[in-house]
């Protein structure tokens, strides 16, 4: 009876287990949701990606494309404000306003101690309001 010996390179395992290892840390970096389609803006488009960081903090990113001036929406408006439900409450949150150089290509990040459930961009008067209007440009579904 033969008995077969298998030779495993110590290089080609380590190369193997640092593939695995990046392929779980990139899967796991964060969770990217799709805003939906606006009825007000219909152009906009955008994406928020969460990730939760070392001090159990979430971070949110938001990346949103084709947003029209406020002051071109009917009524016209002066700014566009972050809103965020979260899971402790659900009394929306404002997280601050969208202030962009470009309006085709817009960034908005902050952190909050709070897990988000939903997040939301209206068109305000007042970028400072502590209640969302009923202008809502982009939102999405619960997480």
């Amino acid at each position: 009876m033969r008995t077969l010996k298998y030779t495993i390179d110590v290089r080609t395992v380590l190369v193997i287990l640092t593939l695995i290892l990046l392929l779980f840390t990139f899967v796991s970096c964060a969770k990217k949701i799709t805003f939906l389609t606006s009825s007000v803006v219909p152009a906009a488009r955008g994406e928020v990606a969460i990730k939760t960081d070392k001090n159990k903090n979430f971070d949110i990113h938001l990346q949103l494309s084709y947003l029209a001036e406020p002051e071109r929406l009917q009524p016209a408006k002066h700014a566009y404000v972050v809103w965020m439900v979260s899971d402790e409450s659900e009394t929306p949150i404002n997280l601050g306003r969208i202030i962009g150089t470009s309006k085709l290509k817009i960034q908005f990040e902050t952190v909050t101690a709070s897990k988000p459930k939903r997040i939301f961009v209206t068109a305000e008067e007042d970028a400072s309001t502590q209640y969302p209007g009923n202008m809502v440009v982009l939102e999405t579904n619960n997480f």
